[in-house]
């Protein structure tokens, strides 16, 4: 698989249909694989933590989910097409673990928008095996009984919506405790699946804008996208030569 290094950070030239099938791959198989929807933010933030760039460059997959992400790849080269992003991707996962009958477990968010995602999801995909779903307000302390939770439910692939990078960092900490053969951290997905939260029109996405829509329905989450900014300065100097890659190249 063609793989660059963005500041660090490994992105893999996978696009959505390919990624869905090596993710069911994994859950079939259940090796405890860890996905990663790559995004502007947690580039920055692996910046500061090297814990989790060494989870990113870990994963079994780490799949560009933001359009920053996206741009930087194709000017360096990477024959990538569309991002890969944390809703349409659990979309398709969940078409596809129906008509196979891969049994699927819901991790996270606020109390009842995993079972609410969940719920529409079952309706949507007929045959689709839910075998659980809990919110993500628990403690570190509880983590052990969520997994074993997880692990009896009989669940192969696991869809974690607890933000980065705690997500990342509960996968990497517990998948092998839950007996499923793949995770994936899916950010707010939930809310959005759920119908908690409007997704932006398909033009809005279409132009990269998302992130846009997002801070304009909320505006609590302005310092999050001062990340965007910080990533373009980054990438730049990076691009120039002007900041160290660690390891750039393809493998």
């Amino acid at each position: 698989m063609n793989s660059i290094e963005i500041l660090g950070c490994r992105l893999d030239a996978t696009d959505a249909a390919g990624a869905a099938e090596q993710i069911l791959s994994f859950a079939a198989q259940g090796d405890g694989a860890q996905i990663v929807t790559l995004g502007t933010e947690m580039v920055v933030y692996a910046q500061k933590d090297e814990r989790f760039r060494t989870i990113v460059n870990a994963s079994a997959l780490s799949l560009c989910d933001t359009v920053g992400v996206l741009t930087v790849a194709r000017r360096r080269g990477m024959d990538l097409h569309e991002r890969v992003t944390g809703v349409e991707l659990t979309e398709r996962l969940c078409a596809m673990a129906a008509a196979r009958g891969i049994p699927v477990y819901f991790l996270g968010g606020a109390q009842g928008v995993a079972a609410d995602a969940a719920a529409i999801l079952e309706v949507r995909f007929p045959g689709l095996i839910v075998t659980g779903e809990r919110s993500g307000y628990f403690s570190e302390s509880e983590s052990a009984d969520v997994a074993a939770a997880i692990k009896a439910s009989g669940a192969k692939l696991l869809f974690v919506g607890m933000g980065s990078p705690r997500q990342e960092y509960w996968i990497a900490d517990h998948l092998r405790e839950t007996g499923c053969g793949a995770a994936i951290g899916v950010g707010g997905s939930f809310d959005v699946l759920g119908g908690r939260i409007d997704r932006a029109p398909r033009m809005v996405r279409r132009y990269g804008l998302e992130w846009l829509y997002r801070l304009v329905k909320e505006p609590h989450r302005w310092r999050r996208q001062l990340a965007l900014p910080q990533f373009v300065w980054l990438a730049t100097l990076e691009g120039l030569g002007l900041r160290g890659q660690r390891g750039a190249g393809t493998t």
